[in-house]
């Protein structure tokens, strides 16, 4: 029997970060920005998430607000999920920090790599039932949880009327893939929650 899931926001400086939970395993969806673990704990802390209840982090992609923390929280003890199209994102990342950033280089040899067909049975596991799926358009390594009961978590997977001509057609696409898998509500990397039904 599956636990009732619950999704709450631990985010800071304009970037959501989700944690979905059936009871005491959690699942946390963008990892923040480098150099803030200290504000990221205290978030978890305040909603009474303890680290380790969390079984995996996710990263919707591998830019600096949404994947800053990963090599922090696999040294806390968070293994990191990565899926099949974001092996080679991840070292590119580290070209676009400074110093003052404090970034962690993310180590590529202990990461639990899966394939997007693997990522039903990983979430069935710690008790998540859904899906993650490959929504390109933001960038070629965005991917999306979609929770069977409907919600999705987009990181920054473009809205499709923000899209430029080049973009539109993957975005397009991604946003199709989504809505056909049965993605009613969109919690995004940024920004409210809004009914994928809307758009």
């Amino acid at each position: 029997m599956t636990s009732r899931q619950t999704i709450v926001n631990a985010g800071y400086r304009s970037a959501n970060y989700w944690v979905v939970s059936a009871a005491n395993s959690r699942l946390l969806v963008d990892l923040g920005w480098p150099g803030t673990m200290g504000i990221m704990r205290a978030n978890l802390d305040r909603m009474g998430i303890p680290l380790k209840e969390i079984r995996y982090a996710l990263a919707t992609h591998y830019h600096m607000d949404h994947a800053g923390l990963a090599q922090e929280f696999k040294r806390a003890g968070v293994p990191l999920l990565v899926l099949e199209n974001q092996i080679r994102a991840i070292p590119l990342m580290k070209a676009y920090m400074k110093p003052v950033d404090h970034y962690v280089d993310i180590t590529l040899d202990d990461n639990v790599n899966i394939s997007f067909a693997q990522s039903r049975a990983v979430l069935a596991k710690i008790g998540i039932p859904g899906e993650i799926l490959p929504t390109p358009g933001h960038s070629d390594d965005s991917v999306s949880l979609l929770l069977d009961e409907g919600s999705v978590f987009t990181g920054d997977l473009t809205h499709p009327a923000l899209a430029g001509e080049d973009a539109s057609p993957t975005v397009a696409a991604s946003w199709q893939l989504l809505r056909d898998h049965g993605a009613t509500r969109v919690y995004p990397g940024h920004g409210p929650i809004r009914s994928l039904i809307s758009d």
